[in-house]
């Protein structure tokens, strides 16, 4: 991933933290069947290796768990806020009009090389964990253990576990950073409005937190 300066974020508990609030990882591969691309839910455990371990779960009926098994290793995409910036949010627009659009996103890309987990309590604790991970703010959570056992066993028999020590792990954090301060406050500002059709209040929060703390 190419990653200006500017844009580069190396701190590894901010890496791992929009990983658990944007789980939802693009698992990518080039195996045997070619380049293969599969969405899966992941969990990262920040206290195993030295990057963290990623384990996630796939359908057996996707035939892209196949292909994990010879790979030398594998790509995992995290895709945080994102949105259009318009140069109308610029106050040197008015000034020179040498302006340009572009796309503000966050991003954590992680590498590794997966292993394939078939056994039954890493797969029972991987279901568990995963739901208690999304469901422990609900006023009334879910649990696996709520629904019949066999039922479960049976859910349990179309699932493959994957398992992906991280080995490399690079988070881009392009946020107008370079640009003057008057045109990151005016796309702040562009973000939060509320009549604007390209407002976009995640992002925007992203930008002030950054601003804030630098």
């Amino acid at each position: 991933m190419y990653i200006p300066p500017a844009f580069r974020e190396d701190r590894i508990e901010t890496l791992h933290e929009l990983i658990r609030q944007h789980p939802l990882g693009l698992l990518t591969t080039a195996g045997d069947s070619g380049l293969a691309a599969t969405p899966l839910p992941f969990l990262v455990h920040t206290d195993e290796d030295k990057n963290g371990t990623l384990r996630a779960h796939m359908a057996r009926a996707n035939p892209h768990w196949r292909d994990l098994r010879g790979v030398a290793g594998c790509l995992v995409v995290f895709m945080g806020p994102q949105g259009y910036v318009t140069p109308s949010w610029y106050p040197t627009k008015q000034e020179t009009q040498k302006v340009v659009p572009t796309w503000n996103y966050v991003t954590v890309q992680a590498w590794g090389k997966p292993r394939l987990v078939e056994d039954a309590a890493w797969l029972r604790r991987q279901l568990d964990d995963l739901t208690h991970a999304r469901e422990r703010t609900r006023p009334h959570p879910w649990a696996v253990s709520d629904a019949p056992e066999d039922y479960i066993a049976a859910q349990m028999k179309a699932i493959v576990g994957i398992e992906i020590p991280i080995d490399r792990l690079e988070g881009k954090w392009k946020l107008s950073q370079n640009r003057p301060e008057a045109d990151r406050a005016g796309v702040i500002a562009g973000l939060g409005d509320p009549e604007d059709p390209d407002k976009n209040e995640a992002m925007g929060q992203l930008m002030a937190e950054r601003s804030d703390s630098h």
